[in-house]
């Protein structure tokens, strides 16, 4: 064995064939390959795996319970690796009070530099923290925002107060609240809301001092409907129910703080300034202006912390975050951007001999912005580190010192080795991804005629400067622009203004029993199948009936807890992992009983069961590309990519009526053979009479457009205006024209 290399004997991690590899160490690798060959399943499930393994192995028990927990690959050896930093996709939390500031660390220096120089001087640094009681805003808890009721979704003012118009719970006819209001005499029972004076209307909702100018004599202890539903269910502080945050969601919305204005401090810390400015400016300052007026700091006492400060600023800057500013929420930022936030911490690191994997970072990045993520990856090779990418984009293959391709198909058609050399060895054979690299989807030059149009007017979320646009409806429009020129933006206010269905990539579902069958709704139709062959009632066949394992109820496995170690998942001794009890297993369709269908693919299945119904509900998974998936496949294991794909593939299946689909970047994860089984999707939903708005940056889906809306001209306060809408083929002199240009 070489020194030199990580050596992978005999891994069978999820689809991978007893493979056998050796990657050269201290070089930039990449990994491809088609959608579900087996790339990850290496890569993060195998290889990172058993490193992060490895060291957590060397902490002492008390320490490793607080790490995250790897699973040990399948695997007959690996030797030859190194400490691994994992930087993937997944989006940075979801908590309200975490923000680019505070998940980068910069929020902390910051806080230093204030408590140092500020004037007035108010305290420790503490005192500028929106988490700490010492900072926050005490109106809302250092959130920057309050909840409030949503007035104008409390009546239907076509309803009179006989019928519903109050929409709240408990105020139909007949019920508890209803009395308080229809039996008091103040009020006309019978004539729709929008009848009634504005006075009448506010004394309803508002009671008081609105009541009292009605010149009606309530009952004293009379309340408005929203003072009724605050005390109820805002300023309560028992624990609250489904039910109650469920009615919560539905009538109230998020508001600016009145007090803080959005800067989540008390007044002493929101007044204080350095250099002529309040921590909340800076806090709302993008990063490339912010490190500019960092570096003016010149206070010799203060030196460490503004070269600290300015280090972090400048590596956000080099990786084509600039844009953002530190008061931004990370519940708000793309995958991409989330990845790329994560990368921060290691640009300044000095150590070396380490293992850096990395899931797509080209994702959300324009073709223009691309050159500054391979500036990053090769930097951190350079330093002596050994960094794994998997990716799809040509731009990343061309500067790997190796090319490592898995396939030559998906699922139980890949994981096997299929290539190892070169960019340009890789080139000339005729491997999936080489194939695909050679072929190019043609520029539209036959867009189709648009049913009517949608106007977003007067756009002023984030970055958009009053944008007011056109959007077809009935064709497929691509928004394209560099990262942060306002295409998500763009694409919220469409929805905003005019309701549209959002297909993200955020998870299908948290529940590990939601699988392919249950998603797609052929649950039923497989048991009706089975009842039919067997004479058994359908519902025997159910895995969370009668018919399951009693000991595993019907999971197939049984987890153990093992607290600082991996919890171990073994197969249910009882039904040896098939799920389902005897009795039930030996009935048979085509030879397969009903847990012999959780192996199979979705696009074995859609051949081999006799049943028209269940075809067509696996048929349109198999057009999303996703027909390598098993049927029992848990939702919970899908990429944000898959994901996506899941919900377009049932968007295709159930609507009927013609809907406004927004989709954000539908490529991610898509290797570039399968981005034409993609472009057939959404042709076919614009088949149906859909509109399609797709934010994008893959030249593929935008060279097959109708309609284009390019943003720019930079990210940020840089863009968020109209560079050209029009038909792709005639777009010039901008980013997205130079990279479909190849300029």
């Amino acid at each position: 064995m070489s020194e030199h290399t990580i050596r992978v004997r005999g891994a069978r991690t999820n689809n991978l064939k007893c493979l056998d590899l050796e990657i050269p160490r201290g070089q930039l690798v990449v990994f491809v390959g088609v959608s579900g060959s087996g790339k990850s399943s290496l890569v993060f499930d195998t290889i990172a795996a058993e490193a992060g393994h490895q060291l957590n192995e060397t902490f002492p028990p008390f320490v490793r319970n607080r790490l995250p927990k790897w699973t040990r690959p399948d695997t007959e050896e690996i030797t030859g690796l190194s400490p691994v930093v994992v930087i993937d996709q997944r989006r940075i939390g979801g908590n309200a009070r975490s923000t680019v500031g505070t998940i980068t660390d910069t929020w902390t220096y910051l806080r230093l530099l204030f408590s140092r120089l500020s004037s007035p001087h108010v305290g420790e640094s503490n005192h500028f923290s929106f988490n700490d009681p010492a900072g926050m805003c005490p109106t809302c808890s250092g959130l920057g925002e309050v909840v409030v009721s949503a007035v104008d979704r409390f009546l239907d003012l076509d309803r009179s107060l006989a019928q519903g118009a109050v929409l709240l719970p408990g105020f139909g006819n007949g019920g508890y609240w209803y009395s308080q209001y229809a039996d008091i005499g103040s009020f006309d029972v019978d004539t729709p809301l929008r009848d009634w004076t504005e006075a009448e209307r506010a004394a309803l909702l508002h009671g008081g001092e609105q009541a009292a100018r009605l010149g009606i004599k309530p009952p004293k202890d009379y309340e408005g409907i929203v003072e009724r539903f605050e005390r109820i269910y805002l300023h309560t502080t028992d624990n609250l129910s489904d039910r109650k945050r469920e009615v919560i969601a539905r009538f109230t919305r998020s508001d600016v703080c009145p007090d803080c204005h959005g800067d989540r401090l008390n007044k002493a810390s929101r007044t204080a300034t350095v250099a002529g400015h309040t921590i909340g400016e800076l806090a709302r300052m993008e990063i490339t202006e912010l490190v500019e007026m960092v570096e003016r700091v010149s206070d010799r006492s203060v030196a460490p912390v503004v070269a600290a400060l300015t280090d972090r600023l400048r590596a956000m800057v080099t990786i084509g975050l600039g844009y953002l500013h530190l008061g931004r929420a990370t519940t708000s930022l793309s995958g991409g951007e989330s990845q790329r936030i994560k990368t921060v911490k290691h640009l300044g690191s000095s150590l070396i001999e380490m293992l850096y994997v990395f899931d797509e970072p080209t994702v959300g990045l324009h073709p223009h912005d691309v050159v500054a993520m391979t500036t990053l990856l090769r930097q951190l090779r350079d330093k002596g580190n050994t960094v794994l990418v998997v990716e799809h984009d040509p731009a990343v293959m061309a500067i790997a010192d190796q090319i490592v391709e898995v396939g030559p198909d998906a699922g139980t058609g890949g994981g096997e080795l299929v290539f190892q050399g070169t960019f340009d060895e890789l080139q000339q054979t005729r491997t999936a991804t080489a194939t695909a690299l050679g072929r190019r989807t043609p520029i539209n030059t036959s867009p189709r005629t648009p049913t009517g149009a949608i106007t977003v007017a007067d756009a002023t979320r984030n970055n958009l400067r009053d944008l007011t646009v056109d959007i077809p409806t009935g064709v497929l429009t691509v928004l394209t622009g560099v990262a942060g020129s306002g295409k998500s933006s763009l694409a919220a206010e469409l929805v905003a203004q005019h309701d549209a269905v959002v297909i993200d990539q955020r998870p299908v579902s948290t529940n590990r029993r939601s699988t392919p069958v249950t998603y797609t709704g052929i649950a039923a139709p497989i048991r009706r199948l089975f009842a039919r062959h067997s004479g058994l009632p359908a519902s025997r066949f159910s895995a969370n009936s009668e018919g399951a394992c009693p000991d595993c109820r019907g999971l197939g496995v049984v987890y153990t807890d093992l607290a600082f170690m991996d919890g171990q998942e073994t197969a249910c001794e009882t039904c040896r992992g098939r799920r389902f009890i005897n009795d039930i297993l030996r009935h048979k369709v085509n030879g397969l009983s009903i847990a012999d269908i959780d192996d199979l693919t979705i696009t074995d299945a859609t051949s081999q069961l006799p049943d028209r119904q269940i075809r067509e509900g696996l048929r349109d998974l198999e057009r999303a590309g996703l027909g390598y998936l098993r049927l029992g496949q848990p939702l919970t294991t899908l990429s944000g990519g898959e994901c996506q794909r899941v919900k377009i593939a049932k968007e295709l299946h159930d609507a009927a009526e013609p809907t406004r689909y927004v989709l954000d970047e539908p490529t991610t994860g898509l290797h570039l053979r399968d981005i034409t089984g993609l472009l057939d999707i959404l042709d076919q939903l614009l088949d149906k009479r859909h509109t399609v708005v797709v934010i994008e940056h893959n030249l593929d889906v935008i060279r097959h457009a109708d309609w284009l809306i390019d943003l720019g001209p930079g990210p940020g306060r840089h863009g968020g205006q109209l560079l050209y809408q029009g038909p792709v083929g005639q777009i010039h002199g901008t980013p997205t024209a130079a990279a479909l240009h190849g300029e």
